[in-house]
């Protein structure tokens, strides 16, 4: 059970690195589509771009959506209409209008065989009325629709919707029947009649009519026309028109639902994974070759695999909305913030594996990973200080005129002409551009959720007036200003070979904080002129200045200092000794223990670690120079850093001999320029 553990102990960070890559290739696999991709990219208006297409079996030529549309509309507007005809209200009609006659008419002063004709013609329009039938509503249909009038499900006759009457129209009808012979007065009696006793008996059978429309629907084709396997479809070169674009899309269509998802759902799953896995394989072998400290850290591996699995998803999201609004998804976030947080090679080696990845989904696959490529490289190049607010405006900017030009490039290559350019996709560039802004808040957000660092941090960390330099610079001034001193050496050689200058800065500001526990153990903190190591042995003095590192690490994290940081207290001095102690101990005792003197490492491991080491040794030990003249100042820097590179202490550092060579000039330029060195005039 116990070497069951210690395996597991030993072997956890690599497990874990296992699983996320088994689940973000999983989860980037679901996002896919899950059919076979159609090899062939192709827009109606320009040209095929490949070999000659042949019909690779047979199929039918499915109709267009506009097609099948218009066919539906053609029907909806001829199919047949159910109405109910309730024939029962005619008599209760009759009865009610001979009841009301009476009852206006009975008292007329009047009253005679007129006013029984007046009765008669009444009752012919209520009989005209219902042997067509009323409606109940309006239901604007054409005049000329077939409309069928059922009682209980049967037909009793067809005519057609402009015959039946119309209640809103009942003025206007009797009164027309009516004719100008009947006096006024009888006329607007009669009409207060007709508008008290007339009923609708017609009215729409919902149930009937949607049955026979459905039946009517159901018997439109999907298809016309077919192809035979083995058929010429389009030559290369050929504009796609109308006709070829109706039987591409049909074999599109046909080669992904009916071959893939029948036949070889499993396989396109099985060939898919293994693609995906292919990339992010390909990410953590270079990772592990060329980022070893990105390797090693399973938060910052963890935030990449996060950062391209949200692209994709955000990018399958759009394309399942809509695809073309695909341009919107701002990618260049992905590089933005890789280059923030590690380096420009991580950012567009990880951009570049997204965009092949994304290339299995997108439409025009080509075109939009040469514009996301191309807008990769541009965002790497053009963003050099991303926590400079300016700079991010004129990058995204700069993207965006690439992403036009290009878009612009190949529009004219597929059209051979600017006629049908859609600025609309111009608008989506700027809206893309727009959302690139986004990258700030974001850099934020995850600082806060993965505990990294980036430039932005480290310069509001480089500010002097933060907590801690304060209490540094009150308690321990000499090791303030000599941190200021190594902060200015170190940006300059950082610049000089191309190091991260703003971390190596800030590195510099914080490496000695560990001094502010025993202050006046240092020399340039001994204003008094009274030396405490004076009272301590070797071994104890020793202990003091060793351990301003480990105490260094303990108020830093106390202040919630970010790793990157932590890492330059905890290697500026590497396992270089406490030399001045050593060689007194040794002169007092031949059989002096080594290890007593020795600082614990671990030695620099990057560029950075390695400038603040070289600057910090030079710069401290300057002050012990007296009348520096150039040759001095030469000798003193190349004896110094010589000594460090055969102590072994730059061997884990990513840095050259020939970079050491450049710091090394750097160094002796600014130390000349400090103290002020002057050719001797004759007198």
């Amino acid at each position: 059970m116990n070497v069951f553990y210690n395996k597991w102990y030993k072997n956890h960070a690599l497990v874990y690195k296992i699983l996320l890559f088994i689940v973000t290739t999983l989860f980037i696999v679901y996002l896919f589509p899950k059919t076979g991709k159609f090899r062939y990219s192709f827009e109606k208006g320009k040209p095929w771009q490949s070999e000659n297409l042949y019909a690779p079996f047979n199929f039918a030529i499915k109709k267009s959506k506009a097609e099948i549309d218009s066919e539906k509309n053609e029907i909806k507007s001829r199919s047949l209409v159910y109405f109910e005809l309730n024939r029962e209200i005619k008599a209760e009609v009759f009865s009610d209008y001979l009841t009301r006659f009476n009852q206006v008419f009975k008292d007329s002063s009047n009253f005679s065989i007129e006013n029984s004709d007046l009765y008669l013609k009444g009752k012919s329009i209520v009989n005209n009325l219902y042997d067509v039938g009323v409606l109940d509503s309006d239901y604007n249909y054409d005049e000329d629709r077939a409309v069928k009038l059922v009682t209980s499900n049967k037909v009793e006759k067809e005519i057609q919707y402009g015959r039946l009457f119309e209640l809103s129209n009942l003025r206007q009808r009797v009164e027309s029947d009516l004719g100008s012979s009947i006096p006024t007065a009888d006329k607007k009696r009669i009409i207060s009649i007709f508008f008290d006793v007339i009923k609708p008996n017609v009215k729409l059978n919902s149930s009937l009519t949607k049955k026979a429309l459905e039946e009517e629907l159901s018997r439109i084709s999907l298809t016309r026309g077919r192809v035979e396997k083995d058929q010429l479809i389009i030559s290369k070169g050929q504009v796609i028109e109308e006709n070829q674009y109706d039987i591409l899309s049909s074999l599109k269509s046909e080669y992904e639902s009916q071959v893939w998802n029948s036949a070889n759902y499993n396989w396109v799953l099985i060939a898919y994974t293994l693609l995906v896995a292919l990339a992010l394989l390909m990410l953590l072998l270079f990772l592990s070759r060329y980022r070893k400290e990105v390797f090693l850290n399973n938060t910052k591996v963890t935030f990449i695999f996060f950062n391209i699995a949200l692209m994709i998803l955000l990018s399958t999201l759009v394309i399942n909305f809509n695809s073309q609004y695909i341009y919107v998804v701002p990618l260049c976030v992905l590089p933005l913030v890789l280059k923030a947080f590690f380096d420009a090679r991580l950012g567009l080696f990880t951009h570049v594996l997204t965009v092949l990845l994304l290339g299995f989904v997108v439409p025009n696959s080509y075109e939009y990973m040469f514009l996301q490529i191309i807008a990769g490289m541009v965002t790497i190049l053009t963003v050099s200080e991303l926590y400079k607010r300016a700079n991010l405006f004129i990058s995204v900017g700069q993207i965006t005129f690439i992403y036009i030009i290009a878009y612009f490039a190949f529009f004219v290559i597929h059209e051979g002409q600017l006629t049908g350019i859609k600025f609309q996709i111009f608008g989506m560039f700027i809206l893309c551009g727009l959302a690139t802004l986004f990258v700030q808040p974001l850099i934020y957000i995850y600082e806060k959720i993965f505990g990294l660092v980036s430039d932005v941090s480290l310069l509001e960390l480089s500010d002097t007036n933060t907590k801690l330099l304060k209490e540094l610079s009150n308690r321990a001034p000499g090791t303030f200003h000599h941190s200021l001193n190594v902060a200015n050496l170190a940006e300059a050689a950082a610049n000089e070979i191309g190091a991260n200058a703003m971390l190596v800065r800030v590195g510099a500001l914080y490496h000695d904080i560990g001094k502010m526990n025993n202050p006046t153990y240092f020399t340039e903190n001994q204003s008094t002129g009274i030396n405490p190591h004076d009272e301590l042995s070797n071994r104890e003095s020793a202990k003091v200045i060793i351990d301003h590192v480990l105490n260094g690490i303990e108020i830093a994290k106390k202040y919630n200092l970010p790793d990157r940081v932590i890492d330059f207290i905890r290697t500026h001095h590497g396992t270089s000794l406490v030399y001045y102690f050593y060689m007194k101990e040794k002169a007092a005792n031949d059989n002096v223990d080594i290890n007593d003197f020795a600082y614990p490492g671990p030695t620099p491991y990057s560029k950075e670690t390695a400038i603040l080491m070289m600057c910090d040794s030079v710069e401290a030990a300057s002050k012990s120079l007296k009348e520096p003249t150039s040759t001095k100042i030469n000798d003193f820097v190349e004896n110094i850093i010589n000594k460090q590179m055969e102590s072994g202490q730059f061997l884990n550092a990513d840095i050259t001999f020939k970079e050491i060579q450049s710091l090394k000039k750097v160094l002796k330029f600014k130390l000349a320029n400090i103290y002020h060195l002057r050719i001797e005039y004759p007198e």
